[in-house]
């Protein structure tokens, strides 16, 4: 191979780089929009109370989806990223059922606690047991598509998922409860559901669900471990919050999620286009895998600071515009909230690179050490300082848990460097 024509491959690989990334952030532009609009939507339309009731419905999704990922769509992305195209497709039909079946039973128990719950959460949950297995798979097929390379299915999947929430959610608003805006929330999700299944012209295999996780069990249940961890400690951080200050109080954490929301759903979705991409780096240029994943977790931590930075010089009016009467508690939260999300995205910089390199060991440890922090510092916060106080203790632990994520990938690179053997299975 001559000099030109290898500068050529890696001009091209670059372009090829670039590409997937760009279409992995208008794929999250599309999520977080949607995200944005619903709680915005949510929140004017119920008030403080009744969108900290939807809040603790959203936050139980999240636990939910960190499960299917962890157990099913992960694995994915990390072994089958850039393989070819068949053993693409029949590992995106295990997973996506497995993703199926994980919604299926973890509904059930949503709709059964709803049931038993009762008051004003008991119908929420019970709508979210409902909705649960469509929105799982809507998720796994944004995975499969990345795996695969394919952004911009993910990115249209999304936005059909947009549009159809549009019509829900004006259905919702003239019911006026928070079970409404859970189901059409859920329906709308249906619809992106159904669509990736034409997208990828792949059925989920739900019997093959028992075969993929025992098959990827290796890494599977660390990964679950490790994602509920971190979306367990936003629930339990959540559920004190609300014994300790009230329901209004998470309310107003998740009214400043939601001006933070663009960086918070890039975040949440992250590993869709990260993963995949530092395995391909890790794949055809592994002394470059520290650098990619600094450059993007400095990256969106930088745009973190900025938008806090914006927020705070937004006038009042317009806050009350966005959130309405949840805006003057809510408002009070956006510095410590910028910090938190600018740390948790530099910390993710890190993550990408250690999932990228099959070090599961490692990246659990960061994972439950971050968790246990969060949890202590949020409740902690809470008692000493009431909901500012919560907002704050839970920033000082999410500086903590990204300086202990660098540090452990710094130690899995010079291992890795030490060690000739692969840690990544690529088939």
């Amino acid at each position: 191979m001559t000099p030109m024509a290898t500068e050529g491959e890696k001009r091209t690989a670059k372009r090829a780089m670039a590409g997937r990334l760009s279409w992995g952030l208008a794929d999250q532009a599309a999520s977080s929009i949607s995200n944005f609009a619903v709680g915005i939507y949510v929140a004017r339309s119920l008030g403080v109370t009744a969108f900290g009731v939807f809040s603790l419905a959203w936050l139980t999704y999240g636990v939910v989806l960190n499960v299917a990922r962890g157990l099913a769509t992960d694995p994915l992305v990390v072994r089958f990223s850039g393989v070819p195209t068949e053993a693409w497709r029949t590992a995106a039909a295990r997973a996506s059922g497995a993703a199926l079946a994980v919604g299926g039973v973890l509904g059930a128990a949503c709709l059964l606690v709803g049931l038993g719950v009762g008051g004003r959460v008991g119908p929420a949950f019970v709508c979210l047991g409902v909705v649960l297995p469509a929105l799982l798979l809507q998720d796994a097929w944004r995975f499969a598509f990345f795996a695969a390379g394919a952004g911009q299915k993910a990115f249209t999947n999304d936005l059909v998922w947009g549009v159809a929430l549009v019509p829900a959610m004006v259905v919702a608003a003239q019911v006026g409860s928070v079970a409404a805006f859970v189901l059409a929330w859920g329906a709308s999700a249906a619809v992106a559901a159904v669509y990736g299944c034409f997208q990828s012209g792949i059925r989920p295999r739900v019997t093959r669900a028992r075969g993929w996780l025992r098959e990827q069990r290796d890494l599977g249940y660390r990964y679950l471990v490790e994602n509920v961890s971190l979306s367990g400690a936003s629930q339990l951080r959540a559920y004190g919050l609300g014994a300790i200050v009230g329901v209004g109080a998470v309310g107003a954490v998740r009214g400043a999620e939601l001006l933070l929301g663009p960086f918070l759903a890039l975040l949440m979705g992250l590993s869709l286009v990260t993963v995949a991409e530092a395995a391909r780096v890790l794949r055809q240029a592994p002394h470059r895998l520290g650098r990619f994943c600094l450059l993007l977790g400095g990256g969106q931590a930088a745009a973190a600071l900025l938008w806090g930075a914006a927020l705070l010089l937004m006038p009042d009016r317009a806050g009350e515009f966005v959130l309405g009467d949840v805006w003057p508690a809510a408002s009070e939260l956006i510095v410590p909230a910028a910090l938190g999300v600018a740390a948790a995205g530099l910390g993710t910089g890190a993550a990408a690179g250690l999932r990228a390199l099959a070090a599961a060991r490692r990246s659990l440890r960061c994972q439950l050490f971050a968790s246990a922090c969060y949890v202590s510092g949020g409740l902690g916060g809470a008692v000493a300082g009431g909901t500012v106080g919560s907002a704050w203790g839970v920033a000082a632990a999410t500086v903590c848990g990204s300086a202990v994520w660098w540090l452990q990938l710094r130690s899995a690179l010079h291992e890795r460097h030490r060690n000739t053997l692969p840690e990544v299975r690529t088939t």
